[in-house]
């Protein structure tokens, strides 16, 4: 059987799970998500946690070799992100890594990958990719505008939702060169500096306690450098990158769903209720076996997903759709069936179990939520 069939994971991604899964014993809780909560520091996550990922090679692990990451792939990224969504921790990974970086890997020139991409890999840069413009995920609804002016471009318009924005020290901004809001084509890419004159970010706290900013640019001015790929053809990009994201961020959700399991599991078995465990409760047992299939689905999936985006399949833009939204679905469930097990005592800040619900709630959102992918992958298979 082939590794792509058989939905386990390999050696090599089994020694970075144990590797990762220690690590985020020792460094990573839900307490230390309250601390981030109660400093509500613009940043939005601990930069010393950051930078010790760094140190363990993760913030290059899907980055070329020549620019010092590790050149693997978004199944052993996959493995890290879940590992960390497990304990709800707050990195910059997905922002920087997989959209940021992304970008600049599949599509920005030799200038671009020399300058950035060592630093990222070294934790001293931060990326995020400005797109969304709507109230809702909509990657081809954009109205900011970057008009030919001289030996480069002039940028107007505003971003929402952009997912550690309030850190980034460069944005991968989605301006529109031709065409009118809604068009595919027509779109292009621009690396800016966040300190460009002309460019304001209003952060903004998720009731999940991670950070994303609003951004303003007026009259924002770049050089012909900064444009990624072709004039007009950002989509080419952006499409591949979006399925990425998706995945990645599928991957996170799973940590996510897999320890509001566990632990709701462990509470069933704990919890006593008229003299006896509430998990011999028939009505509880039915429940958590319909929730264990739900988990079940959706690791295979994202780890089906996931290999077939390493391996360019066809089928990748179709599946990244199809695990968003099973995730989005699997974790709100997840969310809604641990606080439900846990009775009122799990709305109540002092057990953990809410915060899974929060993050549920936000993760399921952030590029496009259930609906959205439901709809690309019908739009995908020509329906």
């Amino acid at each position: 059987m082939s590794e792509a069939s058989s939905l386990v994971l390999t050696e090599e991604q089994q020694l970075i799970q144990e590797t990762t899964r220690d690590f985020v014993a020792d460094q990573c809780s839900v307490d230390s998500l309250r601390q981030l909560r109660e400093k509500r520091e613009d940043a939005g996550f601990d930069r010393a946690l950051w930078k010790q990922l760094a140190e363990l090679g993760w913030t290059g692990i899907i980055i070329p070799e020549e620019y010092g990451g590790a050149e693997l792939g978004l199944a052993e990224l996959g493995v890290v992100l879940e590992e960390l969504g497990r304990k709800l921790a707050i990195t910059p990974l997905i922002s920087t890594l997989v959209a940021g970086a992304g970008c600049l890997v599949r599509a920005g020139s030799d200038e671009h990958k020399a300058a950035i991409l060592p630093a990222v890999c070294e934790g001293d840069l931060l990326l995020a990719l400005a797109c969304q413009e709507t109230a809702r995920h909509d990657p081809y609804s954009v109205s900011t505008t970057a008009r030919k002016d001289g030996d480069g471009f002039v940028i107007d318009g505003a971003k929402t939702l952009v997912l550690d924005g309030a850190a980034a020290d460069r944005f991968i901004v989605v301006a529109r060169t031709s065409g009118d809001s809604g068009e595919r084509s027509g779109l292009s890419l621009f690396l800016v500096d966040a300190n460009e004159t002309g460019l304001s970010r209003k952060p903004t706290f998720l009731i999940d306690s991670r950070t994303c900013a609003d951004l303003t640019l007026s009259g924002v001015r770049v050089d012909s450098g900064a444009l990624i790929g072709a004039l007009g053809a950002g989509a080419d990009i952006l499409d591949p990158v979006l399925d990425s994201v998706a995945a990645s961020l599928s991957a996170e959700m799973l940590g996510g769903v897999l320890d509001t399991f566990e632990r709701t599991v462990q509470f069933l078995k704990d919890r006593e209720q008229f003299g006896v465990k509430i998990g011999s409760f028939q009505g509880l047992k039915h429940r958590a076996a319909r929730w264990f299939c739900e988990v079940e689905l959706s690791k295979s999936i994202v780890l089906k997903t996931l290999r077939a985006l390493d391996s360019n399949d066809v089928q990748a833009p179709e599946l990244s759709a199809a695990c968003k939204a099973r995730l989005s679905d699997t974790f709100r469930y997840s969310g809604e069936e641990g606080i439900q097990m846990h009775g009122g005592i799990g709305v109540t800040d002092e057990e953990d179990i809410g915060f899974y619900m929060k993050r549920a709630r936000v993760s399921e959102l952030l590029f496009g939520d259930a609906s959205f992918h439901r709809d690309r992958f019908a739009s995908l298979q020509s329906f």
